[in-house]
């Protein structure tokens, strides 16, 4: 489903029938398959179990098993096993209007929909901290209540809070991380490119970053890993359907994360924003993620790019940046925000070797 449309219907022996091309998620796959072709059903399940498992926090997340024991579901390894985790809450999730159902359920995406009817604040507690739910606690919570925790990606402690009708995320970690990330967030937006603001914030007496959600039930995120499937299945490099998108944001993307050191923008935290009442691609989301700013940040040339399929430094690609867009500051960087002698020296080495490289 996405909100009330039916997008699409399988079996369980793969049978697939599909209702609108145009809303299939970008990351899956089907084949309208209704005929005695094995391979086709066998293929559809397979794609259909991993895009549900998709869905599903990944083992390396830090208090995985206590969020799992937490909501009764074992410590799943094969994608068959996460995705009946994803189906036991409707494969919801804060970051798209995507969900599953039964054909025998009568229910509407407004009755469930995590933007008007999820989080439970008992929960945060297992998500960012590791603690086990009370008793009292764990019967108060639904399967719709921890869905946004139970969804949402990536390795470092993390739970969505709500406040005064806004959803916020903190992020844990330890304290390099936390700090990282706010350094990184106050530095980014000093440049022309919209990002994600991350703040200071306390939680239990400890250090988190806290930032506002982005998606909502009229924007979707789409990852960069759905993108790339996408473009496989349709015969499309996946670079220069990026570049036709938005140059702009892509090309900045990459000098901004050189010049904070960022080592981690990986297919999974950087994509499209999508419009919900179309399904179209609009551009790329907003920059996400510092909290691994500040690697590999000993040596002027920074990282592999991950972002670009040549291999190249990331100083290239943000050389290859700024000739391509421009610098775009908008606003000084305060040499007092380093608490960290090393870190300013090498930031503000790697602005003047990028200006100095564009000028030859």
């Amino acid at each position: 489903m996405h909100k009330d449309r039916k997008v699409a219907s399988i079996r369980e022996d793969g049978a697939c029938t599909i209702y609108s091309q145009k809303f299939m998620p970008y990351n899956l796959y089907l084949e309208h398959a209704e005929t005695n072709d094995l391979e086709e059903r066998i293929n559809n399940l397979n794609n259909f179990y991993y895009w549900c498992s998709s869905r599903v926090l990944t083992l390396d997340r830090t208090y995985v098993k206590e969020i799992l024991n937490s909501i009764g579901a074992k410590q799943a390894v094969t994608d068959r096993d996460r995705a009946l985790i994803a189906i036991s809450y409707h494969g919801l999730s804060l970051t798209d209007v995507y969900w599953i159902k039964s054909d025998r359920e009568k229910i509407s995406f407004a009755e469930i929909s995590l933007y008007r009817h999820s989080l439970s604040g008992a929960f945060a507690d297992v998500s960012l901290r590791g603690k086990a739910l009370t008793a009292q606690n764990a019967n108060l919570i639904a399967p719709g209540d921890v869905a946004g925790d139970v969804g949402t990606q990536g390795i470092a402690p993390k739970a969505w809070i709500r406040e005064n009708g806004q959803f916020y995320l903190l992020k844990n970690g330890d304290t390099r991380d936390v700090e990282a990330e706010l350094l990184a967030s106050k530095i980014v937006r000093c440049f022309d490119i919209e990002s994600v603001a991350y703040e200071p914030a306390v939680f239990e007496d400890r250090a988190v970053s806290k930032s506002r959600m982005i998606t909502s039930e009229k924007e979707s995120l789409v990852s960069m890993e759905a993108v790339d499937l996408y473009c496989v299945n349709h015969d499309l490099n996946r670079d220069t359907f990026v570049l036709e998108k938005n140059a702009y944001r892509y090309h900045m993307m990459n000098l901004v994360d050189y010049l904070v050191g960022n080592t981690d923008r990986h297919w999974g935290n950087w994509g499209f924003l999508a419009d919900n009442e179309t399904n179209v691609l609009k551009k790329l989301y907003p920059l996400m993620d510092f909290n691994k700013s500040f690697q590999a940040y000993d040596r002027l040339e920074g990282a592999l790019c991950q972002t670009n399929a040549k291999r190249i430094s990331q100083m290239d690609a943000a050389i290859e940046a700024v000739q391509s867009v421009g610098w775009n500051q908008i606003s000084e960087i305060d040499e007092r925000w380093f608490q960290n002698d090393a870190q300013r020296e090498m930031f503000f080495r790697r602005v003047e070797g990028v200006k100095q490289a564009v000028k030859k």
